[in-house]
């Protein structure tokens, strides 16, 4: 009788899971089956959603719902706290899977090479994204002593980490932060946050909904410069081809033309502002240098010469993220990914790596919303399927699904299990039971692992 196709997904984010499910809903599921392990670093699933996304939109965890379904499925499993390469490499894969897919996303922030980068209060987007939502491998405290702050980058996670500066600690309670990060958030000292962007409204990488978001807290008074309201035939086309353009640039439009109000914070976008230097003293942040631009008809925008400098305490780039490279695959060091035709990780030769594939953020990069991960999902499966059916995959030496709970137990890893994470997510939620919140997240990786049952 034949057995099901078994399959490893190293990464259990939004990509992981999609690709899970693309697998279930294929006919191999059907006949003679398929059975998946998901790997992830974490001792907790869902990726982004769960240390990518702000604490203040429940909307886009709902997603959770979701996947939770996919990983109910009995033909997945999940093994959490698990490291690739550490705790299990692509040989030992190899040897209890017939392929394996990538799906381990990006984490890091890319670098802005202007001079002053290196300041002390001159800080990547990513990582205080990680700090607020409780990454377990950061570091427990923030420095939030600046009274002005500068965002560089018009896209969501730019507008998240102004949100987050310019809410107060209160405001954000009711949300899933933990102790630790609401005790940071209190000592916040931003009065104003100035987000940078060096191109146009029209060109603003902003989602409609989280723009308008921005407005909706009592605390923040969002300001746009009338004069940064422009457009050229390039942005004109843009908005016409584009809704999601053609409403962000509505709302800025709205906003530039309004008094401001009385708020208490206050919440700066600017346009045709391209930063050119972090300024310091003493080794710390004092301010932040612009060269002011113009659309050149393109859309794309050309340099005045016409520079400014701006009194800032501190300056936090979210200007994109970056994949960490995988070991023992080749790597575009330009874009960050894995090189791949249509989900098949290929090689230097242009051959296809036998039995390998990656999706998500790792094979196109950090672009798109979530959902824009799905396509990539199943594109990467039927990849891995058409190899299926014609005999490309690899066999592997041990495919009983025992055999990598019996070699994970004999390398000491504590790894989690889907089970686990009903555990922890019963524990997290009768921690936030007593203040009427949904939940409060556990931060301290032990912690997770124990409430897990790991």
């Amino acid at each position: 009788m034949p057995r099901p196709l078994r399959v490893a997904i190293v990464g259990a984010g939004p990509a992981g899971i999609y690709a899970a499910d693309a697998l279930l809903k294929s006919a191999v599921a059907a006949e003679p089956g398929v059975s998946i392990d998901l790997f992830e670093r974490m001792p907790a699933p869902f990726g982004l959603i769960r240390y990518g996304v702000a604490p203040d939109h429940p909307r886009i965890k709902g997603i959770i719902t979701a996947l939770h379904q996919v990983l109910d499925k009995p033909q997945i499993r999940l093994f959490g706290n698990v490291d690739y390469p550490g705790d299990i490499n692509l040989d030992d894969l190899r040897a209890f899977y017939d392929a394996v897919i990538f799906s381990t996303g990006a984490t890091a922030d890319r670098h802005l090479d202007i001079p002053g980068i290196g300041l002390d209060g001159s800080y990547g987007a990513a990582d205080f994204v990680s700090w607020y939502d409780g990454h377990p491998d950061v570091p427990r405290t923030w420095p939030l002593e600046a009274e002005k702050v500068a965002v560089l980058g018009v896209g969501n996670v730019a507008l998240d980490v102004a949100r987050i500066l310019a809410k107060t600690a209160e405001e954000l309670l009711p949300t899933e932060i933990p102790p630790n990060v609401h005790e940071g958030l209190k000592a916040n000292k931003a009065l104003e946050v100035h987000v940078f962007g060096r191109r146009g409204p029209a060109q603003a990488k902003f989602s409609p909904l989280e723009l308008r978001e921005l407005d909706h807290s009592p605390n923040i008074e969002v300001i746009v410069d009338p004069e940064d309201i422009d457009y050229d035939d390039g942005s004109i086309a843009t908005r016409r081809g584009n809704k999601q353009a053609d409403m962000v640039s509505k709302t800025l439009e709205n906003w530039a033309i309004r008094d401001v109000g009385e708020r208490r914070h206050k919440l700066f976008l600017h346009f045709f502002e391209s930063p050119t230097e972090i300024l310091g003293e003493d080794g710390k942040v004092v301010g932040l240098r612009t060269e002011r631009t113009a659309l050149d008809g393109t859309g794309n925008v050309k340099g005045t010469g016409e520079f400014k400098d701006w009194d800032l305490g501190a300056v936090y780039r979210a200007v994109g993220y970056l994949s960490d490279k995988l070991p023992k695959l080749p790597w575009d060091v330009e874009s960050g990914t894995v090189p791949d035709k249509a989900g098949r990780v290929i090689e230097e030769t242009g051959e296809h790596l036998t039995s390998t594939y990656v999706t998500g953020w790792i094979r196109r990069g950090p672009v798109g919303l979530i959902g824009h991960t799905k396509g990539d999902a199943n594109e990467t499966v039927a990849s891995l399927l058409d190899d299926h059916g014609n005999g490309r995959l690899q066999t592997p030496a041990s495919p009983e699904p025992e055999a990598v709970d019996a070699f994970l137990t004999g390398r000491n890893v504590r790894f989690t299990t889907w089970e686990g994470w009903y555990r922890l997510d019963a524990a997290e939620k009768a921690l936030g039971e007593p203040q009427g919140r949904e939940r409060v997240k556990l931060v301290e990786r032990e912690d997770m692992l124990g409430a897990s049952g790991a």
